[in-house]
């Protein structure tokens, strides 16, 4: 995704400019609905923000990547959009949806005079397009399994014949009754359905553009339109995208904002560099930085739903299919000194494979409910599955393999980090390989890597967006791994309406997980940001987007 080595200090000054915060004038009082509510002033309401990695295409059918869903976010909108608290408010729809009682069918009114950022009009059928183009097998939409909750999202998706996609389109439970109204049918009941509609994969999509970009749709400024708070009037690969202020946005009214310049600066130390400047008014934080800011104003900290973890692809490097192995490459990292001495940014130690603060779906904290269900660091009992594993298929030693990663600060710093306890702990050499963080994910999602450092974060806030990636069929599970048992209990949780059981589920299915290990969990992540004091109600989700500025302005 990145060919650019880190920005110098130097070079990312001149890119950026001068500084945006403007002088201190009157407050003007306001409040948006679904926002903090502000006192939005009359001083240059401009920021620049430091961003870590370059996103992929901004096409809300394929997008799998935080980079891409971020900036999706910023300049488009779905039927609702999540608040500061992560509730659900109506975004392009007027009202929350009327859900019949077997919770199958919603019903939501769009509002009134909704246009596209180009000023023509959004209707009903943008979203039952953009959700046929999702589920067309031609699509090859990885998220494509989250729309297949709308009934006959499956069939589409296994259509195989023109005739029999034409068909399987019309006979999709989703339904334009009018240019205001949308309705959808489920397959099942989904009870967080509706926060789940703020996701990109739900947001409608200009059909104009879409023909008209083709292949290219989301890959340039040019190539991508949208219905939020923002525009992206500007997008120089590998340096900056820049949004504008949407006029044409159904609440433009209430968006502060004129501009957001956010530039790709992968070097936290530039980063922080430019913020202290004043060339940055948002940057992220790393290691030594974190407890520079910890106390001060500027140190804002989220909390995420997002673990970190490493996977092994059985078919390309046949040793990882024995669990012993897997085990034993899980049991030599110590995680605790990863997130204390390299890191150093809130993140823990992952004790399962779901985060701290997870929903169990029945009203509890998933790991409290399940407790800590993955081996703690143990080195010798570590050497001795080695050993074990190495037997059983006949090896003297592990061959050396490779393991990819993103470039980036943090992604180096962890690879660096796992190579070298598997040297010191097991003997096992591996060759580090880090990459841009677009290519990454396309070799990831392709299956072309031998173990890779991956993050995930939750699409909504349930087990299931964490345990469904496992299954034998998953479009994301590139691993080879397959286990018939964990299928079960995942599947048979997904159709389950007694939500004590659904839990007792997914809570068996990650100690099962656990146990076979063919994914290693690291650590639970947490950010940290460095914000200038004058920047007021940015919104930071524990999932979806890294940041949300569709509230946010620049005080006096």
């Amino acid at each position: 995704m990145k060919a650019k080595k880190w920005l110098s200090a130097g070079l990312a000054m001149a890119v950026l400019g001068t500084a945006v915060v403007g002088c201190s004038s009157d407050d003007e009082g306001t409040k948006s609905e679904g926002g903090a509510g502000s006192a939005a002033p009359a001083a240059k309401q401009e920021i620049n923000v430091n961003f870590a990695a370059e996103p992929p295409a901004l096409d809300s059918s394929k997008g799998t990547t935080n980079a891409a869903f971020t900036m999706l976010h910023a300049m488009h909108e779905g039927l609702v959009r999540l608040d500061k608290d992560g509730k659900a408010t109506p975004g392009l729809a007027k009202e929350l949806p009327k859900v019949s009682e077997d919770g199958l069918t919603y019903t939501f009114t769009l509002r009134d005079n909704l246009k596209w950022a180009d000023g023509s009009p959004l209707t009903a059928n943008d979203f039952v397009e953009a959700y046929r183009r999702t589920l067309d097998p031609e699509t090859k939409a990885l998220y494509g399994f989250m729309v297949a909750w709308i009934k006959g999202g499956n069939d589409l998706l296994a259509a195989k014949t023109p005739e029999e996609v034409k068909a399987k389109k019309e006979a999709l439970g989703v339904k334009a009754i009018d240019d205001k109204t949308l309705e959808i049918k489920l397959e099942r009941p989904v009870p967080f359905f509706t926060e789940l509609l703020a996701f990109p994969i739900f947001y409608p999509q200009n059909q104009k553009m879409v023909q008209q970009a083709g292949e290219k749709y989301g890959a340039d400024a040019d190539k991508i339109i949208g219905a939020g708070p923002y525009k992206l009037t500007e997008w120089l690969h590998e340096q900056r995208l820049v949004f504008t202020k949407n006029e044409n946005y159904w609440d433009a009214a209430n968006v502060k904002l004129e501009k957001i310049t956010v530039n790709i600066v992968k070097d936290p130390q530039t980063g922080l560099n430019l913020f202290e400047s004043g060339q940055a008014d948002w940057t992220y934080l790393r290691g030594d930085s974190v407890q520079l800011y910890e106390g001060k104003p500027e140190y804002t900290p989220k909390r995420e739903l997002v673990n970190a973890y490493v996977m092994l692809q059985q078919d390309k490097f046949p040793a990882f299919k024995n669990a012993k192995i897997r085990q034993a490459l899980s049991m030599a990292i110590n995680s605790k000194a990863l997130v204390d001495t390299v890191l150093k940014n809130g993140s823990v130690p992952s004790t399962g494979f779901i985060p701290n603060g997870t929903s169990d779906g029945n009203g509890g904290d998933f790991r409290k409910v399940a407790g800590d269900t993955q081996p703690k660091f143990d080195v010798e009992k570590a050497k001795a599955l080695l050993a074990e594993g190495l037997a059983e298929l006949n090896l003297t030693a592990l061959p050396k393999f490779k393991l990819m990663a993103d470039d980036t600060d943090a992604g180096k710093k962890t690879l660096e980090f796992v190579l070298a306890q598997w040297k010191q702990n097991l003997g096992v050499e591996a060759e580090a390989e880090p990459v841009p963080h677009e290519l990454r994910v396309d070799r990831q999602n392709k299956g072309d890597y031998q173990a890779v450092m991956a993050l995930w974060g939750a699409d909504y806030n349930d087990p299931m967006t964490f345990l469904d990636l496992w299954l034998s069929d998953a479009a994301l599970n590139s691993t080879g791994w397959k286990n018939a048992q964990y299928d079960a209990l995942v599947k048979g949780a997904q159709v389950q309406t007694d939500r004590a059981k659904r839990s007792a589920d997914l809570v068996a299915a990650e100690k099962l997980l656990m146990q076979e290990m063919p994914i290693l969990p690291i650590y639970f992540r947490q950010s940290i940001f460095a914000k200038n004091t004058k920047l007021e109600n940015v919104v930071l989700p524990s999932y979806g987007a890294e940041w949300d500025f569709r509230w946010a302005y620049v005080k006096g």
